[in-house]
């Protein structure tokens, strides 16, 4: 393509810094990104936002290389045959592709009495008016955490160490993508901090009221402040765009993560669903899946076939407060493996994870193009295990 060519990067997460950053590798480009925050927030410690022990949040010249253009906005439409982005300020945005990286949220739950008593935290500002609300109630007011993933264990066990009465409502399984070993070992380490770990049949939330929860069992918790982390949504740009989407509005891409309607749209992150496919959300993913983004906006630039992506990460890590954590190991597959890491050497790796999750988007911006990962042979299995409609599209990219 000659001349210079925009890029345009909406959302300023893990996957869209990532992508910026990387796409300064050439002159000829010029990279703005999107993004309604002035700073950003290192989502995987909103927990810690919750709990007063860190505000989650670096100022983006940390992390952003200094060539990418950042715009404090929100984009309110994507215009795919003019090329162009509304903005919500005012105004639009040309652009000669775009990386589609508006991340994740929570998802309105239908559970009664959950939209008007529960206090979701999947965004910074919700985090701390969640915070404020706790310092207003004090540590003797019961808690109750609703949903046992990482960010609902995290945030019981974190607000436990600190002396709030916390009650973690599984809806079923502790730790669900945990090895039942390493499950044990994080049930053990909640309790001993005071966490009332409610799991098993029965432990689904129906009903959220002002000052309870009610379970599928029929008990009732006393709950002042109930806080839900349960359920997983995407902004619906992509949607309101016209451009396809899965059943919960993540961008439908092939393998190369282009948009299966627009080879000028890429996406990336949580809101990318690859195959039809997506990646298992994490900080690590949203980075590489970034990364791979960029190098395929680069190669259709240079007029190379874009290639697929890969991406294999081998873990998770829970953190079980200040001195515990599981690092769960897990297959080629994504299955995890009963090899896990737990107690203070846990917590020992999952501070690492934090330090290690900026500290990539940083190198990157210093040293753009620099950023390797693991690739995962078992994609192409899981692809041919899975079905769905946009299957077709994305085979041949592989």
């Amino acid at each position: 393509m000659a001349g210079n060519t925009r890029v345009v990067v909406v959302g300023g997460g893990f996957a869209g810094v990532m992508a910026a950053n990387r796409l300064t590798q050439r002159d000829d480009v010029t990279v703005t990104m999107v993004n309604p925050r002035p700073d950003f927030v290192i989502r995987l410690r909103l927990h810690h936002v919750v709990a007063g022990v860190h505000d989650a949040v670096v100022p983006y010249r940390q992390v952003l290389a200094e060539d990418v253009r950042l715009v404090q906005d929100t984009v309110t439409a994507i215009d795919a045959a003019q090329r162009s982005v509304t903005l919500l300020g005012a105004g639009s945005l040309g652009y000669d592709y775009l990386v589609y990286a508006v991340g994740s949220a929570s998802a309105a739950s239908r559970v009664p009495g959950a939209a008007e008593f529960a206090y979701p935290m999947a965004t910074l500002e919700a985090a701390q008016r969640l915070r404020s609300i706790l310092d207003d109630q004090g540590p003797a007011t019961p808690v109750t955490v609703v949903g046992a993933g990482p960010t609902g264990i995290e945030t019981a066990a974190e607000l436990a160490e600190r002396g709030h009465r916390v009650s973690l409502a599984c809806g079923g399984t502790l730790g669900a993508y945990l090895h039942p070993r390493a499950r044990r070992a994080a049930g053990r380490s909640l309790t001993r901090i005071g966490v009332d770990v409610l799991a098993g049949p029965g432990t689904e939330v129906t009903e959220v009221t002002r000052d309870a929860v009610r379970l599928g069992d029929s008990r009732t918790l006393p709950s002042a402040i109930t806080i839900w982390t349960a359920g997983f949504g995407v902004p619906d740009l992509a949607t309101r765009s016209g451009l396809r989407t899965d059943a919960i509005g993540r961008l439908i891409t092939d393998e190369t993560l282009t948009s299966v309607d627009d080879e000028r749209i890429i996406a990336a992150g949580d809101s990318a669903a690859p195959s039809g496919v997506p990646y298992r959300m994490s900080a690590y993913t949203a980075s590489c899946l970034g990364a791979h983004a960029a190098d395929t906006v680069l190669r259709r630039i240079a007029g190379t076939p874009p290639e697929p992506a890969s991406v294999f990460f081998g873990a998770m890590c829970v953190g079980l407060g200040t001195h515990a954590g599981i690092y769960q190991l897990a297959g080629r597959d994504d299955t995890a493996n009963r090899m896990f890491v737990g107690g203070r050497f846990g917590a020992r790796l999952k501070a690492l994870t934090y330090r290690f999750a900026v500290g990539h988007l940083t190198n990157e911006a210093r040293k753009p193009g620099s950023h390797r990962w693991l690739g995962n042979n078992k994609r192409r299995q899981l692809l041919e295990v899975e079905s769905g409609p946009a299957r077709a599209a994305a085979d041949r990219s592989l």
